[in-house]
């Protein structure tokens, strides 16, 4: 892998079980060949759109942001979903493609896709300090689920928008000779979606054009998995 420099420590695991659903932190993960093992396996599919990419997000119902994805004990995988009312239902049932094709206006179809369901690449990483860069930008709380990312980093040498400098370079999680490891392949390319607040799907359309202004619309990276193992809070990260 050649030299290692430690550049930080693991701050925060997200996973999102439905793509755009409310999203779980996690002290723990296993990171696969394909992601985050659990992460953004389901995603409701536009049954009346033919396009290369006819998921549901947020960016078209901002509301799915406030359902909540339900998992049993021990399992990767969500079996129900808490709507925004407070009601249960099946993740694969009709009556919850139903209640969302109702608030969105069209058809829509439950989807599963074991190896999962990403807009770029199946890890997304952002740093801190560049949440909160935009955050005091923008005048708007920092928030890291702003940004869906499934790693938060906390740098040992603060700045925000660093990320940008890891592009083609190995991000691996702990010690170990074998640990887990993945190359960062783009810079992460925003849209409205950093607007809502993940709690009340409310839009602050200040946080892009705050992103637009800092960085060329980019915030964090994307990245692709090289070697699988487990992530945990609070791993050294080393660069290479």
């Amino acid at each position: 892998m050649g030299v290692k420099t430690a550049i930080g420590h693991v701050e925060a695991i997200f996973r999102y079980p439905v793509k755009s659903m409310r999203g779980e932190a996690l002290d723990t993960a296993q990171l696969g060949w394909h992601g985050v093992e659990g992460d953004r396996r389901f995603a409701f599919r536009r049954l009346e759109d033919r396009s290369p990419f006819p998921w549901l997000t947020a960016g078209k119902l901002a509301e799915l942001l406030l359902f909540t994805p339900q998992r049993p004990e021990g399992g990767d995988l969500p079996t129900h979903v808490r709507l925004p009312g407070g009601a249960v239902l099946p993740i694969s049932g009709d009556d919850l493609a139903q209640d969302v094709a109702r608030r969105f206006g069209a058809p829509v179809q439950m989807g599963q896709l074991k190896d999962g369901i990403f807009d770029d690449a199946s890890i997304s990483v952002i740093a801190s300090d560049t949440v909160e860069e935009i955050a005091r930008l923008s005048a708007v709380p920092q928030d890291a689920r702003r940004y869906r990312p499934n790693l938060v980093v906390r740098l040992l040498q603060p700045g925000p928008f660093r990320e940008d400098q890891w592009l083609g370079s190995s991000l691996s999680f702990g010690e170990a000779d074998d640990s887990p490891t993945v190359v960062v392949t783009r810079r992460d390319v925003r849209c409205a979606m950093v607007n809502l607040d993940p709690d009340t799907a409310v839009a602050a359309p200040q946080v892009l054009k705050a992103v637009v202004r800092a960085n060329d619309n980019t915030a964090g990276v994307y990245a692709t998995v090289t070697r699988i193992g487990q992530l945990a809070v609070g791993q050294t990260i080393y660069l290479a």
